[in-house]
C-alpha cells in the first residue's frame, strides 16, 4: 500500500473529473473525515486516513483490500473505474441518463444504449461525456460514455447508440474473479 504517484493521480482524478467534475474535492475532503486515495496491487482504494493507518500495519502479503476499490491501473498503465466506486460518485454526477425499464436488463448484460432504450438525458450534456446511467427510478446502474449530445439525441433514430457502456452492476456476476 503506497500513495499515488503524480502521474498515477493525475489519472485518477482526470478520470473522476469526466464523471463528476468539480465535486471531485467534496470525495476528499468529507464532513465526517479526511478521505485519501491508495494504490495496493494495481488496484486504487478510496478509504478513511484512519482506516488507511490501521491497514499500514499489516504486511502487504496479507492485506487484501481496504476501503472500497475505486479502479485498477490497466496492464498498459491506463485507469479504468471499477463498478465498486458507483455508490461514491453516483451522488455527485453532473451528467445523467436514466433508462427505459424495457433497456435496463441489455445494458446489464453489457450492451451499449440504444435511443429506444433512453428514457431521459440531463439537458446540455456534450458528446462523449462521462455519465452515472440509472434506472427510471433513481437507481445507480452503471457508467457509460455519451456517444451523442442531449441535442442530437432528440433527432436520432431509435436504433442509433446514445451511450457506450463501459461498467454496469452487472460485473460482479461476470468479471470479478471467484476466490
Amino acid at each position: 500500500m503506497r500513495p499515488l504517484t503524480d502521474e498515477e493521480m493525475k489519472q485518477v482524478f482526470g478520470k473522476l473529473v469526466k464523471y463528476i467534475g468539480e465535486n471531485t474535492s467534496l470525495l476528499i475532503n468529507r464532513s465526517d473525515d479526511t478521505y485519501c486515495f491508495r494504490l495496493h496491487k494495481n488496484r486504487v482504494y478510496y478509504c478513511s486516513e484512519k482506516l488507511m493507518k490501521k491497514a499500514a500495519s499489516i504486511s502487504r502479503e496479507n492485506l487484501i483490500s481496504f476501503g472500497s476499490c475505486f479502479g485498477k491501473f490497466t496492464s498498459s498503465q491506463k485507469f479504468r473505474l471499477t463498478i465498486t466506486a458507483l455508490d461514491y460518485l453516483a451522488p455527485y454526477a453532473k451528467f445523467k441518463v436514466w433508462l427505459k425499464p424495457s433497456a435496463e436488463q441489455s445494458f446489464l448484460y453489457g450492451n451499449h444504449v440504444l435511443k429506444s432504450g433512453l428514457g431521459r438525458i440531463t439537458e446540455n450534456t456534450p458528446q462523449y461525456q462521462g455519465v452515472v446511467v440509472f434506472s427510471m427510478s433513481e437507481v445507480p446502474l452503471g457508467f457509460g460514455t455519451t456517444a451523442k449530445s442531449t441535442s442530437d439525441c432528440r433527432r436520432a433514430d431509435p436504433m442509433t447508440i446514445v451511450c457506450f457502456h463501459q461498467a454496469d452492476i452487472g460485473e460482479y456476476l461476470r468479471d470479478e474473479d471467484i476466490l
